[in-house]
């Protein structure tokens, strides 16, 4: 028998074969009609597929990996996003995310993911192991404080619970469906895969695609495939095999430094490239589509608004105050859209009149400005000041406005914009007023212009 100490279910979380099954893992999380409901609504999964994923792994990492006190935050964090996704779905079902058995099936789909990742990798958990792994995992899960009677008590009962929860709850609805069979076919290049271009990742998409579809459905658990009526293919079945047990028999030979993810690694950035030139028209549009559209559907909502404040917060893993400070801004700005730009009120902006109605509102000045984005900056601003001097140093501002997707050049020549005197750090006068050029200076040698890359 293996020995049961040499396991750690935080240590498997972040072994790098998690992204063999990190897809499986989503469509299982979106089968349930509570969360199928709350992605339909206010996530930004389709235009952001990667960060979705990102920030489901890197909250278990979180959960995982931190002390008693950032556990507690994150935990708190967690149930303040979850208070804000509930509603009723088309059919008139009401939802919210704060369902006791709907957080225990999402918590213990991750879980389940591991033991998956194990077990189609071909070092599957013994007994003994997979009892000592589900107590290190429901050690940590108890700062939720969830109802002892919705947990199974041992690993033992975890089949029974999946068999059942699968038969009685899950739906092949609408967010489950599109993560299987539509999204790839439309989703973003992702950031490490800057080498392909756009050009060349829509070409490779389409094969990315069906690999994935063929990988999810073959390694999806039987009971939930017969639920959705989907039949594993042959080519499924031998690509399962020959990429999990491929990954299972080279991934352990790495030294642990390459074969576990820090739960702090951030992935590479993009390959800076300088961007083309933008008048004043151009960069309000781009700010739509690459900033405000969150959904990448043409539009923003409040759904939209709210998903940047969600990513603001969970960046800077603020408290409750600061983040309500945040929503309560974000909110105020789309409240001020709404009012000027929603003119047959069905609820959201498309890109022209965004376009359109800004520029026209800065031609009349800078109150237009003042009635919605500049308090939302001023929020982020007061947020991302953790020190509380009254600056942004560079760190301060790297937490907000880098990620995956930003080159440290850009980031660099963006902060640099807003550093007008180059005293290395930020003034919220200085952090205002750049936004405010971007928006309302016609000339691209206006430093603020330059926010989003160099023109």
């Amino acid at each position: 028998m293996a020995d049961p100490t040499a396991v750690s279910f935080k240590r498997d979380l972040s072994d790098w074969r998690i992204a063999l099954v990190a897809w499986r893992l989503l469509v299982l999380q979106a089968a349930d009609p509570v969360v199928g409901a709350g992605m339909t609504e206010h996530s930004t999964y389709r235009a952001h597929p990667w960060r979705r994923i990102e920030h489901t792994l890197g909250s278990g990492r979180r959960l995982f990996y931190q002390d008693a006190e950032a556990l507690r935050r994150e935990v708190a964090r967690l149930d303040r996003a979850h208070k804000r996704v509930r509603g009723t779905t088309p059919d008139g079902r009401p939802y919210d995310a704060r369902d006791a058995a709907t957080r225990v099936w999402v918590l213990l789909t991750l879980f389940e993911c591991v033991v998956a990742m194990r077990s189609l990798g071909g070092d599957r958990y013994d007994a003994e192991q997979l009892e000592l792994v589900y107590g290190e995992f429901r050690e940590a899960i108890a700062a939720f404080g969830l109802p002892e009677e919705e947990l199974p008590k041992s690993a033992v009962d975890l089949p029974s619970y999946f068999a059942r929860y699968a038969r009685e709850k899950l739906e092949f609805n609408e967010a489950a469906r599109y993560l299987l069979d539509g999204i790839l076919r439309e989703a973003p290049r992702p950031g490490r895969l800057w080498f392909l271009g756009d050009a060349g990742w829509r070409v490779t998409r389409g094969l990315v695609a069906r690999v994935i579809r063929e990988l999810t459905v073959a390694d999806l658990p039987p009971v939930v495939r017969e639920r959705f009526g989907l039949v594993a293919t042959r080519r499924g079945a031998l690509l399962s095999v020959l990429l999990h047990r491929g990954a299972g028999a080279v991934v352990p030979l790495l030294p642990d430094r390459l074969r576990y993810r820090s739960p702090e690694g951030q992935r590479p950035p993009r390959r800076y490239r300088p961007m083309r030139r933008d008048a004043r028209g151009p960069r309000v549009d781009r700010f739509f589509r690459e900033v405000l559209d969150q959904t990448g559907d043409g539009y923003i909502t409040a759904h939209d608004l709210r998903a940047m404040a969600h990513n603001v917060c969970w960046q800077l893993d603020l408290d409750e105050a600061a983040e309500a400070r945040v929503y309560e801004a974000f909110d105020g700005w789309w409240e001020q859209l709404r009012a000027v730009m929603d003119a047959d009120g069905d609820g959201r902006v498309g890109r022209e009149e965004f376009t359109a109605a800004t520029l026209a509102g800065c031609d009349r000045g800078e109150a237009y400005l003042e009635q919605g984005l500049l308090p939302a900056l001023r929020a982020v601003f007061t947020a991302a000041d953790t020190d509380g001097s009254g600056f942004l140093e560079f760190d301060e501002y790297r937490a907000v406005f880098g990620g995956p997707r930003v080159h440290p050049a850009e980031l660099s020549h963006g902060f640099r914009q807003l550093d007008t005197d180059g005293d290395g750090r930020i003034t919220v006068e200085e952090f205002l007023r750049g936004f405010t050029e971007f928006f309302t200076a016609r000339a691209d040698s206006t430093s603020g212009a330059q926010l989003l890359g160099r023109p």
